[in-house]
Formats: structure tokens, C-alpha cells, sequence
């Protein structure tokens, strides 16, 4: 499954992948609402893909999300907030490919304002197609990046 998101500022962003990618699953919003919050719908989203609890350190994920907004900052802030989500901020096609290599990253965000529109396309291919580095050095590292967030996203 793979989910996507948005806030006001990434809707129409959205849209557009939603054109190519009929088959993600919508999380919101639908319509604009420039007061929204984009913490509601990191929220929703990572909620989803920690309720799948498909990820380990590395085992590729079954579900994956993509979240938008203005920066991309504050939606990898809040969807990292809950244990077995991995939020990454793919800019290009190979920060979302690292991503997915070392950190075995399950969640891609994307900037509606610093993304190059020409790159969406590619970045979202290399997030969903990379594979997980099984290298033990990786492994380790993100066996902790559970462990140091064990007491994250149980409200």
C-alpha cells in the first residue's frame, strides 16, 4: 500500500501525482483549506504505516507514505515522531535513494516549494524501487533508531 498526504501548500503537488498514481491511497486533504494543519495529516499517515508495523531494520517495508508540504521540514519532524516510521526528505533522486539504502526509509517527503516539479516522478521511482543495504553496519544503526524512539507515537 502507499499512502500519500498533503497540507494546503503540497494539494496541488498532490494532485498531480494522484493523476500518475491513481492507486496510492488518498489520506487528504481534497479540497483546499488554507488554514489546515500539516501535522494532521503527518499524523494520519504515519499512524497508517506504524499500525502496518512492516519495517525493521532490514526487511524492506510493504507500505510505503508520501507526505507534502511547503518545506517538507515540518511533515519529516512529525511522521518521525512515531516508532517504525522513517520519514526522509527526498529533494532529489538521490537523497531518496540513500534513504531508502541506509535508513530504510518508509516514508518520502516531498517540498511543493524547493522539489524541481521535473524530478517528482524520478524521486518517488527511486524511493519505491530502492532496496534496503543489508550491510550489518546499517542494520545496527537502525535497529537504534527504534530503540531511541520506543516511547514515540503511543498517543
Amino acid at each position: 500500500m502507499i499512502y500519500i498526504a498533503s497540507d494546503h501548500r503540497g494539494l496541488e503537488l498532490k494532485k498531480k501525482i494522484l493523476k500518475s498514481h491513481p492507486d496510492y491511497l488518498d489520506l487528504g486533504p481534497r479540497e483546499l483549506d488554507p488554514e489546515d494543519d500539516y501535522n494532521d495529516f503527518a499524523v494520519n499517515l504515519a499512524v497508517n504505516i506504524r499500525d502496518a508495523s512492516n519495517v525493521t531494520a532490514t526487511a524492506d517495508p510493504a507500505d510505503f507514505g508520501i507526505l507534502i508540504c511547503g518545506s517538507a521540514l515540518g511533515m519529516v519532524i512529525q511522521a518521525n515522531r512515531f516508532k517504525g516510521v522513517r520519514a526522509i526528505m527526498g529533494l532529489n533522486p538521490e537523497l531518496a535513494k540513500i534513504g531508502r539504502e541506509h535508513n530504510n526509509a518508509n516514508v518520502l517527503c516531498l517540498s511543493a516549494d524547493f522539489t524541481p516539479e521535473q524530478d517528482i516522478e524520478k524521486i518517488i521511482d527511486v524511493f519505491l524501487t530502492t532496496k534496503t543495504k543489508t550491510d550489518e553496519k546499517y542494520a545496527r544503526r537502525n535497529v537504534k533508531l527504534d530503540k531511541y524512539g520506543e516511547n514515540y507515537g503511543s498517543n
